[in-house]
């Protein structure tokens, strides 16, 4: 309990003596000292490497997930703010990850128990979103974030299922079904794939989970789908992420 009020203080410190550019509410500036002394204390930190005083869309899809994830004790959203003039503040620490100014922004996720930190990529610009950046947060580390069309209790019988043996997994199923008739008839569709992708994966084996996000990814990016139609394919590549291994830790 200490250490963690010694963790939030030591945060609200450097929050409040550094600003970068436009508001990003929740996100907390480091730079080369206080760096390696917050970096630890968290069980992943996602980091923006970015211009002295960042602005524009990406900057701002960066903030929502700081907004979104606020009360999670577990993630911490910062920022560092590079120089190429002046005392060239924090080039240190853009040098030691290799990242260069026409990089930026670079987002990486520090992950404790991992000796390097992981680099969040996309296919293209218009992937840099709050949504993937969660996702890869989700998937890349032990840190449960909700997202879009998924649902915690489901989402946790899904980790379930993935390790479980066959007879397990149809109990798991079982409690899934049973689960599904408690929900508010707005979540009910999102129960529906969790228990037709149980099904599935019974039926076909663990691949049914990489063949379907390549088929749902698929039709994303073709770019021909309403708004509404891509939501619902997103939500369901949420879902299917739930069932998806992890990278070990």
């Amino acid at each position: 309990m200490i250490r963690s009020s010694l963790v939030f203080m030591l945060v609200v410190v450097i929050a409040s003596h550094v600003t970068t550019g436009e508001d990003c509410k929740g996100c907390v500036p480091l730079d080369s000292y206080s760096f390696d002394k917050v970096i630890p204390k968290f069980k992943a930190v996602l980091v923006k490497f970015d211009v002295a005083f960042p602005y524009g869309g990406k900057h701002e899809q960066y903030g929502t997930v700081a907004a979104d994830t606020k009360d999670s004790q577990d993630l911490l959203i910062a920022t560092v703010g590079v120089k190429d003039f002046g005392n060239k503040d924090n080039s240190d620490l853009a040098q030691r990850y290799n990242i260069k100014k026409e990089d930026f922004p670079v987002v990486l996720l520090f992950v404790q128990g991992k000796s390097e930190p992981i680099r969040f990529t996309t296919e293209k610009d218009s992937d840099f979103t709050g949504e993937y950046l969660k996702r890869f947060v989700r998937s890349k580390s032990r840190v449960y974030l909700g997202l879009p069309g998924c649902v915690e209790r489901l989402d946790k019988l899904a980790e379930e299922f993935k390790i479980a043996n066959e007879q397990e997994r149809q109990e798991i199923l079982k409690k899934a079904r049973i689960f599904e008739e408690t929900l508010p008839e707005e979540q009910r569709e999102a129960a529906k794939i969790y228990v037709k992708t149980m099904e599935k994966i019974l039926e076909k084996g663990d691949v049914f989970v990489q063949t379907e996000e390549t088929r749902v990814r698929g039709l994303l990016y073709r770019g021909k789908l309403s708004n509404q139609k891509k939501r619902t394919m997103e939500e369901r590549r949420n879902i299917l992420q739930s069932f998806s291994a992890r990278d070990e830790l």
